[in-house]
């Protein structure tokens, strides 16, 4: 892991460098970001969170062992190295079983924690802000000593604890993404930093995890970014630099900003020069990948096969049929055009459906039968060079997806070829 800790010294010394961290389970996603990282040869931060990846198989339906064997199957496909990836767990700690009282909250946690990095994850995200089985919302010190309960246990259980880097804080929207539009977004104040920071440092002393502590790389905190259903917050460098010169009296930390997704590439890129080290992002992926489906079904449409696979309406009424994941976040008259087209992406936990997934199997069959016209490929996504025109669905898929992965690069301070 000593790439992070050597770019970490370089961003903390004033060159705006920094990791892109891609969070998402979705096959199509992962192999463009694999793609990437094949042509470039960058470090590449791949992450799975508690709610998609767990011990009860998340959302997802797999473990961590399972993610990493089925990753490691992928980037042997793709051509990239393991070597070359750097795997994180986001948000690590009770919050999947946040309704259960504290003590069983914590067992499920500790063997979530024991799961990842047993599995070879080694960015580790310690989380445990959450209330459990109706507590009051814990104070600092009581987050600050579960987290350290959960790194105890990332200390014994990993194959070797030396190659762990753990990540602290929670100042930012809850694992799922907000629930309603934010009125307003505060910066984390310095204090409030600074007690994260204390009350940490004191909770892993008093378990004897000096040497773990020493591989905390960086701090969650709120830089003043945040999106919701169809607005973006954008990051006004000027709110944050109290915070950014704070980081500076600390040795070795950086920032990581979360909920980045949609922020122009300028604003990315003066998070890094604010020391915002690591930039998630995940809804931003998935709706890219949306987008490039629902052109792609635009593109059937207009060719009129004769066995389609409407793509579209299937998608729509499982949504309707099974409604757990958005209707908690989208109500009244618009919520059918939430459902599909709203910056938090709801619709991403619905393309693992087996009906869904039949459907976008066909399309990308019927599609995949000869080149693509190259007039409706320019009419359907529009902007791309002529000449220069891919015309198989599988490319188009592919170079969408990576607008988002590429200019994420491009703001953490890589060129398109270097390789840092």
């Amino acid at each position: 892991m000593g790439i992070v800790q050597d770019m970490i010294a370089r961003n903390r010394g004033g060159e705006a460098v920094g990791l892109p961290c891609f969070c998402t389970a979705n096959p199509y996603v992962l192999r463009a970001v694999l793609a990437h990282a094949k042509q470039t040869g960058a470090p590449t931060v791949i992450e799975a969170t508690c709610n998609q990846v767990n011990q009860d198989g998340g959302y997802t339906g797999m473990t961590a062992a399972d993610f990493m064997v089925w990753l490691r199957g992928m980037a042997q496909d793709a051509g990239v190295p393991m070597e070359q990836l750097i795997l994180g767990g986001d948000h690590l700690g009770p919050n999947p079983w946040r309704d259960q009282p504290v003590e069983a909250a914590m067992e499920k946690a500790r063997a979530l924690v024991a799961s990842y990095v047993k599995a070879g994850f080694r960015k580790i995200h310690l989380d445990a802000s959450m209330a459990c089985g109706g507590e009051p919302n814990p104070s600092f010190a009581q987050i600050a000593e579960r987290a350290a309960d959960l790194c105890a246990v990332a200390e014994a259980n990993a194959p070797d604890p030396t190659q762990l880097i753990y990540v602290i804080g929670t100042e930012v929207p809850i694992p799922g993404g907000e629930t309603v539009e934010p009125a307003t977004l505060d910066v984390t104040s310095v204090a409030r930093f600074e007690e994260t920071l204390s009350t940490h440092r004191a909770a892993f002393a008093a378990r004897g995890l000096d040497a773990a502590w020493g591989r905390i790389v960086s701090v969650v905190t709120q830089p003043g970014v945040d999106f919701g259903h169809t607005s973006i917050y954008p990051f006004a460098p000027e709110k944050a630099q109290p915070l950014a010169q704070a980081i500076l009296t600390q040795d070795a930390l950086t920032f990581e900003a979360h909920s980045t997704d949609y922020q122009a590439t300028s604003a990315l890129a003066e998070l890094v020069k604010a020391h915002f080290f690591f930039l998630k992002v995940g809804p931003e992926l998935t709706f890219r990948f949306r987008e490039a489906v629902w052109a792609l079904a635009d593109i059937e449409d207009r060719i009129g096969f004769a066995d389609p696979s409407d793509l579209r309406a299937v998608l729509e009424q499982r949504m309707t049929d099974n409604p757990g994941h958005w209707q908690d976040y989208y109500s009244g008259a618009e919520a059918a055009m939430l459902r599909i087209y709203s910056y938090s992406d709801r619709i991403r936990y619905y393309w693992a459906d087996p009906k869904v997934d039949a459907a976008l199997d066909k399309l990308l069959d019927n599609l995949g039968r000869q080149p693509l016209p190259q007039t409706l490929v320019s009419q359907s996504f529009m902007g791309l060079e002529f000449g220069d025109m891919p015309t198989s669905a599988a490319d188009l898929l592919e170079g969408h997806i990576n607008r988002c992965v590429s200019r994420y690069f491009h703001a953490a301070g890589f060129s398109r070829a270097a390789k840092i």
